[in-house]
């Protein structure tokens, strides 16, 4: 590793070494150069969308980043406290989190063992985000080892030429408050910047005591000239938020919506309480140093190098008969990654070569800090540990070739090696010992033709492999990665007051790990794989300029996602339940948005969210069906003409939900085998659990930049 460290080090010192050209023709924005070798563009032949710093701004009052993402082709959001605040989720073509990439600068977000992100760990942080991207299908090698199914790529602040110091401000329903300042230096002798970010976010929730208490921070030190760019980053979080992932069932749904049962217990007079410290308490922090140089033979290189600390426990109140007790369960962990890239900007040729490697230590860990009969119980021992250790390697290139003025075609090949070892027990203190070597080549290629200035067509075909989390071997330690060819084809018009982007897909999967609908005993879905089953649908999104004060944008997905030949257990008797639904996939999504801007410093939007039915298992159940929803909100914003003090002053409201909808967007689904009341016979039991998202409510912000 310290090898491997020395010769990144001593290669890029070299680098830098080099001449540096002085054709001022050649003169590139550093900062879009970062762009472009992480990202897809109009020349590639994939679905996405970007999202700039103007856009997430119009919507950013304390809610999580999923919830700003809400109104992309193909997206469901959720959130367990059912207000946007706290843990959020995201599912996009119905793919849940642990197979869609994230990358920050081009580093992995996703945690290295559970391959989930948790958002939560990274509070506010869409206020430091300059801008991103959703790609649909199988992304770029660029993004990452876990490019499956759909990424989210995040580029931070890119540096401020002009100082500034900002504060933006929220409040809103569930006694929310957001506090934000940001503040930078500006160029400092034309080369340096330091800029930076303070955040504090609270909020009670919508389910009853589904608090957070959350802060954060984003630090960055820039050094920018001609050729040069270096940014040294430090961020982080600090969250504490109340447990709201048990859910409740369909009585409790119906008479009591914002019920939590985390945290009952019944004392010794058997009155039921709650737990006050029931509560997910964790700290993570990323340190990343990116160096991108420009060379005179038209080559460009980025190095990235990223270490995240990172931990924290749960705590849990555990009813016991009259030897009740309460644990605490720990994650301590380090994620080390080093990626370098190599760009060849030719007249007819872009190629990209690059390397990652990363290395994850996890140390899982469980305390008893109190017994109502402790006896000889030391509180601080352990009564389990376990670790994990994965180490990931990945070699790609990227190639775009110009065939002609309308033709490209594009390549796209990575090479990905993991090791991966658990040592020690689990939480239910079972052995878990797992010493697995993966080798996955993942190509994809596809064509773009560019028919004129209004119309391009693209078609693309790719491969990927996705391995097992931590939990799915807890669940199942046969569990298999999942396979994924993906066919893409599309058809984008663009004018100068109509925008139209159509694109179909076939996603086939072999051995895809599907949510089951139940959950572990932290909230964790858990997934097992399917056999043989497909994705296919269109995606249409499209945007009309009415004139200079209204416009109307929107976007629909028509999807079928089957398991084919789905075989389960029930009554004790091996079913084939034939092709059925995947679960946590609707059939049809749809965003519709309406602005008006009467004035130059006016926007109102009025937006709309449908989502049709779902199902929470792979069976078709009944008992797992989540009915389709509608959700209307009202935004509203106002910018004050600049004063002698404050240069920027913007005053947002929002109103989400305005027709007060009673809706759920998430649950789970379990089932059990009774065989006690008729030991002559296996009754297989059905059971569910919801997640009710917020009525109406309302966030009120204002922010000022000096």
């Amino acid at each position: 590793m310290k090898n491997l460290f020395l010769l990144l080090l001593i290669f890029s010192f070299s680098l830098n070494a080099q001449e540096t050209f002085t054709d001022s023709t050649r003169v590139q924005n550093l900062e879009e150069v970062v762009v472009s070798s992480v990202r897809v563009k109009d020349n590639m032949p994939m679905a996405f969308n970007n999202m700039s710093k103007d856009e997430i701004s119009k919507r950013n009052l304390g809610q999580d980043l999923p919830i700003l993402l809400n109104f992309i082709p193909n997206v469901v959001t959720t959130s367990d406290a059912g207000a946007g605040i706290g843990y959020t989720g995201i599912r996009i073509r119905g793919i849940n989190s642990q197979s869609t990439n994230v990358t920050i600068n081009g580093i992995p977000y996703n945690d290295a063992e559970s391959l989930g992100t948790f958002w939560v760990d990274l509070p506010d942080f869409s206020s430091s985000v300059e801008n991103l991207q959703v790609q649909r299908g199988i992304g770029t090698s660029v993004n990452g080892s876990s490019a499956f199914g759909a990424s989210i790529n995040i580029l931070t602040d890119k540096i401020s030429e002009k100082s500034f110091f900002e504060s933006s401000n929220s409040i809103g329903s569930f006694n929310t408050f957001k506090n934000t300042f940001r503040f930078s230096t500006g160029l400092l002798n034309d080369v340096f910047e330091f800029s930076g970010r303070l955040s504090k976010i609270d909020s009670d929730g919508y389910i009853d005591r589904a608090s957070s208490d959350l802060k954060s921070y984003f630090l960055q030190a820039s050094y920018k000239n001609k050729n040069t760019l270096i940014k040294a980053l430090n961020f982080g979080g600090h969250e504490i938020t109340y447990h709201a992932w048990n859910g409740i069932d369909l009585q409790t749904l119906e008479e009591n919506r914002t019920y939590n049962p985390s945290g009952l217990y019944y004392d010794l007079e058997g009155n039921s309480q709650f737990h006050e410290n029931e509560l997910d308490n964790y700290q993570q922090d990323h340190f990343q140093i990116h160096w991108t140089q420009l060379f005179k033979n038209k080559l460009t290189s980025n190095l990235g190098v990223n270490l995240t600390n990172g931990k924290g426990y749960y705590e849990q109140y555990n009813e016991n008969g009259s030897e009740d007790f309460i644990t605490r369960k720990w994650l301590d962990n380090q994620f080390l990654v080093f990626n370098y890239s190599l760009n060849y900007q030719g007249n007819k040729n872009n190629i990209i070569i690059g390397s990652t490697y990363s290395e994850y230590d996890g140390d899982h860990f469980g305390e008893t800090i109190w017994a109502q009969n402790s006896g000889d119980i030391e509180f601080t021992d352990q009564f389990y540990r376990g670790n994990g250790l994965k180490k990931d390697f990945s070699n790609f290139i990227k190639s775009i070739y110009q065939v002609s003025s309308k033709l490209n075609v594009y390549t796209d090949l990575q090479i990905r090696n993991i090791d991966y070892k658990t040592y020690g027990s689990t939480s239910n203190l079972d052995q878990l010992l797992v010493d697995k070597n993966y080798s996955f080549f993942n190509p994809k290629a596809g064509i773009n033709f560019q028919r004129n200035k209004k119309n391009r067509f693209y078609f693309s075909l790719a491969k990927a492999f996705r391995e097992p989390t931590r939990s799915d071997f807890e669940n199942n330690i046969s569990i298999q990665p999942e396979e994924l060819i993906d066919y893409e084809m599309g058809w984008n018009f663009n004018s100068e007051k109509f925008y139209l982007s159509s694109n179909l897909y076939y996603m086939k999967y072999k051995n895809q790990l599907v949510l089951t609908g139940s959950l572990d005993d932290v909230g964790t879905p858990i997934r097992d794989n399917s056999g043989e089953s497909y994705r296919m649908g269109i995606e249409i999104e499209s945007a009309v300029i009415l004139n200079s004060e209204i416009n109307i944008s929107g976007n629909i997905s028509f999807s079928e996602n089957k398991n084919i030949n789905y075989i389960t257990n029930y009554d004790g008797v091996s079913v084939n339940l034939g092709d059925t639904d995947i679960s946590f996939s609707p059939k049809f999504i749809s965003s519709l948005q309406l602005s008006y801007k009467p004035s130059s410093n006016v926007d109102i939007s009025l937006l709309n969210k449908f989502v049709g039915d779902q199902y929470m298992s792979n069976t078709e159940s009944d008992f797992s069906k989540l009915d389709s929803y509608s959700v209307t909100d009202l935004s509203i914003r106002y910018k004050c003409k600049e004063t002698f003090l404050f240069s920027d002053v913007v005053i947002t409201a929002m109103i989400n939900n305005i027709f007060d909808k009673e809706y759920v967007s998430n649950g789970y689904y379990y089932t059990y085998d009774d065989t006690w009341s008729n030991p002559n016979a296996i009754t297989t039991i059905e059971g569910s659990g919801y997640y009710p998202q917020a009525t109406r409510n309302f966030l009120l912000g204002i922010s000022f930049k000096l």
